[in-house]
């Protein structure tokens, strides 16, 4: 999971600069009056968001894995827990019956 949070934030990076140094040249219009870092972060973001969803895809289908195994493990461990519970539960209350 961190290794595509780090991979996609590489490429917003990349797009960043390479955006921050097409408005500077003037090819891309810069923004209205003091946003002018604000209109190239979102265009970066714009542009990297295709980009990682098309590059990266095997790696969020690798970090999909892990969260769905995590989560199924997380399940089982709930369950295990609560039939100890519930076994716990059943032998206090046939030794309050017993007494």
């Amino acid at each position: 999971m961190l290794r595509y949070t780090l991979m996609r934030l590489g490429i917003f990076v990349g797009c960043l600069v390479v955006v921050w140094g097409l408005v500077y040249s003037g090819v891309v219009p810069r923004g209205l009056g003091s946003s002018n870092g604000l209109w190239i972060a979102l265009l970066a973001l714009v542009i990297s968001a295709p980009i990682s969803f098309v590059v990266l895809r095997k790696e969020r289908d690798r970090a999909s894995e892990q969260v769905a195994r995590r989560v199924d493990r997380m399940k089982a461990n709930i369950e295990a827990s609560a039939s100890q519970e519930d076994l716990a539960d059943d032998r206090a209350r046939a030794q309050g019956q017993a007494s």
